[in-house]
C-alpha cells in the first residue's frame, strides 16, 4: 500500500502477506484521521492473512514505539 499527503507518497509495508479485504473509504473524506486516531477511525485495510500468522514475533505498540525512539 501506499499512502500520500500534499509533501510525500510512503509505502506501507506490514509483517503479514494476504489479499486486502476491505478499505477505510471514510479516509477520503477525513484524511487527517490517520494521525489523529489511528487505532480506530483511522484505520487504513483489513488484511485476509495468507497462513497462520506467528504472532509471538511481532511488537506491540508500546514495544514499537520504544524501537522508533531508538532509531
Amino acid at each position: 500500500a501506499c499512502i500520500e499527503s500534499v509533501k510525500a507518497a510512503v509505502d506501507i509495508y506490514t509483517p503479514m502477506s494476504g489479499k486486502v479485504i476491505a478499505f477505510n473509504k471514510q479516509l477520503g473524506d477525513e484524511p487527517g484521521s490517520v494521525n489523529t486516531d489511528p487505532y480506530y477511525d483511522g484505520w487504513l485495510f483489513k488484511l485476509q492473512l495468507d497462513k497462520a500468522p506467528s504472532f509471538d514475533q511481532l511488537l506491540d505498540a508500546e514495544a514499537y514505539k520504544a524501537q522508533c525512539e531508538d532509531a
